[in-house]
């Protein structure tokens, strides 16, 4: 799913089944009909567990349109694990128009803010032509449990 779902950055399977091993409770799969239809990974920074980082999120073609990303999201922060997260961060590169506009819908279905900032710079990847990457940070919710 990651492999079809440009700019995503494609990692080894093995990251992917330790995210969802160790990070189970702030990762989701989303399956219907025999397939894997979104992805969700995230982990909560170890100095700030009031803070659910996304790492990364898919939507197969055939669920794009459909809220699945936001539901994910939302499941995730209902989790009693997660009760004490009150802010989600993810980096998203500028030409990233899809992930811009996922995370801009759910700040306004939170009513929260959404700040972006500057994190990692085209320079910082070498020589990989990998763009820039800007941090965004929503929140603070006021109850993870009720979204």
């Amino acid at each position: 799913m990651i492999e079809s779902s440009p700019p995503l950055d494609l990692n080894s399977r093995y990251a992917y089944f330790l995210l969802c091993d160790h990070f189970a409770a702030t990762t989701a799969v989303a399956e219907g009909d025999g397939a894997i239809r979104g992805f969700l990974g995230g982990y909560r920074p170890p100095t700030r567990t009031d803070t659910l980082f996304v790492w990364q999120v898919a939507v197969g073609d055939s669920a794009r349109g459909q809220g699945l990303a936001g539901a994910m999201l939302n499941d995730i922060l209902q989790r009693p694990e997660n009760e004490k997260v009150r802010f989600v961060e993810a980096t998203v590169s500028p030409s990233n128009e899809p992930s811009r506009a996922f995370f801009k819908r759910f700040a306004e279905q939170r009513c929260a803010v959404l700040e972006e900032g500057p994190y990692l710079e085209a320079t910082d990847f070498g020589e990989s032509g990998h763009e820039a990457e800007t941090l965004i940070r929503i929140g603070p919710f006021h109850d993870a449990m009720n979204p």
